[in-house]
Formats: C-alpha cells, sequence, structure tokens
C-alpha cells in the first residue's frame, strides 16, 4: 500500500514538473509511440521498443537525450532532467556556453575578489560585444580566431582602448577556465590583436593660463578645495572622496592613499573599496599649498551644522555633512568653465593636469609614476603626460640657435 502511494506521488511530482516546462518557451517536439498515441514533450518510442526523451539543455546547448524499457521511468527522467537543467545549480565543465561560463566564472570564481567597477566593466563588455558573437558556443570550441572575430567587428564602432577593455575581459575568462581545469588552452592568445579600433580620444590637459582662469573662478565656488587638492597631488576622484583625516600626516608632509569610494545610482548607496590596483596603495608627498588646502578644509568643516556620523572621519564633505556625489563634480566643473570662459572638462583632466605640470617642472617619469599609482611608467608616459602647445613652443626657441644651418 505504502510503495502504491510513493509511486502515485512520484507520478504526479513528475506531471507537475512535465507541466511547468511545457508552459515555458522552446519546449522540444511531441513524439508517439509504435501505436501512433502521443506520449508527450520530448518522448517516443523507437522500433526496438525502447522509449526515448530529449531535449536541448539551456545551460550547454548541446541535445541531452536517454533510453528507458519503461514509459514511465522515460517520462520521470525527462521531466527530472528538464527541470534540473531550468531551476538547478550549475557546474562548471567544458560543455558549457560561454554565456553559461561567464556568468558561473562572475559570481563563483571572482566573486568578491575584485572591484564593483571591474565586473561592471566586464559584464558591459560581455553584453554589448561578446555574447552576440560567441555566447552561445560551446566553451571548448572557442578558437582564436573566434575571438578576434569579436574584436574585429569592434573596430568600425569603438575606439582602441575600449576594445583592448574588451580583449582583457576574454583573457581573465578564458584564463580563469584553463586554471580550473574547465578547457585545456586559452584562446586569446598572443595572435589575438586589439589595436584596429579608431584612434583614441586625446586626453585632454589644462594650460598654464587655463588653469589660472579655471581656479580664479573656482575660488568662490562650495568645492573649490577639492578641485585645489587634485591639482596637487594627482589623486583620482575615487581616492580624494574616500579620503579621511586618519591618512594624513601633518608632519611627515604625506597623504596614505588606502581606499576608494563612489556613490552607485544604481543601488542608491556609497561604495567603499581597494585603489584601482597593487600600485594604487601609496604615500603621496604633500605641497605646501596642499596642506594649507587641508588646514582650510578642517576650518570649513567646523562651520557645518551637521556632519553625519557615518562620514564623520572624511576630509572632504558638503554643506549637508555628506560626500559629494562623484558625477556632482562634473556638473559643476561645466559651469566653471563656462564662467571662465574655457573649454568644459571633467574630475579626471585635473589629474592629467598635474601630471603635466610634473613633467613641465623636470620631475622625473619614474617619481611621478609612483605618486599617481601607476603599475609601470608607460602608462603614466603614454596615457596622463601631455606636452601643451605653450611648452612646444618653449622647448623649440631654447635650440632655435642650433637649428639655424646659416
Amino acid at each position: 500500500m505504502w510503495f502504491q502511494i510513493c509511486e502515485s506521488y512520484d507520478i504526479i511530482l513528475g506531471c507537475i514538473k512535465l507541466f511547468m516546462l511545457t508552459q515555458q518557451k522552446g519546449v522540444d517536439f511531441t513524439g508517439k509511440d509504435l501505436k501512433g498515441r502521443e506520449l508527450g514533450v520530448g518522448i517516443c518510442q523507437r522500433k526496438d521498443g525502447l522509449y526515448t526523451a530529449r531535449f536541448v539543455s539551456k545551460r550547454t546547448g548541446k541535445s541531452v537525450q536517454r533510453y528507458f524499457p519503461k514509459l514511465q521511468e522515460c517520462r520521470n527522467w525527462y521531466a527530472d532532467a528538464r527541470f534540473e537543467d531550468e531551476h538547478g545549480g550549475i557546474n562548471a565543465c567544458c560543455d558549457m556556453t560561454v554565456t553559461a561560463w561567464f556568468e558561473y566564472w562572475l559570481e563563483n570564481i571572482k566573486g568578491d575578489s575584485i572591484r564593483p567597477n571591474t565586473i561592471r566593466n566586464y559584464r558591459e563588455r560581455f553584453e554589448h560585444n561578446i555574447k552576440g558573437c560567441i555566447g552561445n558556443m560551446i566553451l571548448s570550441d572557442v578558437k582564436p580566431m573566434h575571438c578576434q572575430n569579436v574584436l574585429n567587428q569592434m573596430k568600425d564602432k569603438y575606439r582602441t582602448t575600449t576594445i583592448y577593455q574588451t580583449r582583457i575581459a576574454l583573457y581573465c575568462m578564458f584564463s580563469d577556465a584553463v586554471e580550473n581545469d574547465v578547457i585545456l588552452k586559452n584562446p586569446v592568445t598572443k595572435a589575438v590583436k586589439y589595436n584596429i579600433g579608431k584612434e583614441p580620444k586625446k586626453v585632454q590637459v589644462l594650460t598654464v593660463e587655463e588653469q589660472k582662469k579655471f581656479l580664479e573662478v573656482a575660488k568662490d565656488c562650495s568645492n573649490y578645495n577639492q578641485f585645489a587638492f587634485i591639482l596637487q597631488t594627482g589623486l583620482r576622484t575615487g581616492e580624494m572622496i574616500g579620503l579621511k583625516w586618519s591618512d594624513i600626516d601633518f608632519e611627515k608632509k604625506v597623504v596614505h592613499i588606502r581606499r576608494s569610494m563612489e556613490y552607485r545610482h544604481s543601488v542608491g548607496e556609497w561604495r567603499i573599496g581597494e585603489p584601482k590596483s597593487q600600485s594604487g596603495y601609496r604615500d603621496v608627498p604633500l605641497t605646501e599649498e596642499a596642506i594649507r588646502i587641508l588646514k582650510a578644509q578642517k576650518e570649513k568643516l567646523k562651520t557645518l551644522k551637521v556632519i553625519n556620523m557615518d562620514f564623520s572621519e572624511f576630509v572632504f564633505l558638503n554643506r549637508k555633512g555628506e560626500p559629494t556625489k562623484n558625477s556632482a563634480y562634473d556638473t559643476t566643473l561645466f559651469k566653471l568653465c563656462d564662467k571662465a570662459g574655457i573649454r568644459r572638462f571633467s574630475m579626471h583632466v585635473l589629474r592629467n593636469t598635474m601630471a603635466t605640470r610634473c613633467i613641465e617642472g623636470n620631475m622625473r617619469p619614474k617619481t611621478l609614476q609612483v605618486i599617481l599609482g601607476h603599475s609601470n611608467v608607460g602608462i603614466t608616459m603614454n596615457l596622463y603626460v601631455h606636452v601643451t602647445e605653450d611648452e612646444k613652443v618653449k622647448e623649440v626657441e631654447k635650440i632655435e640657435r642650433a637649428l639655424k644651418i646659416v
């Protein structure tokens, strides 16, 4: 009696699962037995009498098929297998699609080990550029030519820097697949080239005259100390926002960079994380002007009527006693630029400008690399240091006599 009840329960449960699956899009064929009677979705009877169940896995993209001597066994397996494929956990294997591996990789392998910004960048590049090209391919079937094709399809629309970011995302996800014995080789080889897109946008830097005009107009702005401080130290915006008083050593005239902070509008909260890279952990020397700015900021905080206790340790707070959101800084900058009659620029230009002033003042590139927190000096020279038109003229004037041949 008990056996019959259990068997009936299994049949009912199987029917419920099967019903749930048949309500979804993309169900498989409806088969028949040898007498022409319909057996249900994905099931049929072969000429040798065996019953077979088949479906295409949404996890791997491959066809899954089993054979059974009894119809009910076949139905039970089909319902369980489809239900598990739709709702069950996922195990990393070479038969996974690239999309399935990417989701597994971000959630189970990278997890909290990388910055939220990095995760966002990986997901954007995958959704916009990788998924539509190789997302449905089986992971182990991807070759270098497929990866190159992903980048080739970007060359007419994207700049080289974005294509490079896509290559990084590809390389990292496949590299971890190799590391975890999911695939044998990383298809993103040296032969997969990224420098095929549009020319990178020229990074803007303020001339000395523009810098003077900007600071003159910004003096009456509530964010003046923040703008002036970046021009003295070259900090990234997130590093400046996340600065605490405990990070500043007035005696040794140095500021310790230990964190980065940004406001995430998508979740409506502040996120505190590590600096951009390991090189981001650094000690930045403070100029006399930088020290003056910090002391002025300390006095300014004393005038605030309310300070949010969550941010009481932070250096740069607005009138509400809270940090200013990243995007709000750029909005303020645009208004100040219009008032000063100079071209508009973003917060990052202040960092670029500081770097350029240092090179113009004959600072050694290696020293500047450490101050800016770059992993190698090539990044410093190629991305952040720009010779202004004024400096070009000055340098040519210095060697004018040497250039004369008569």
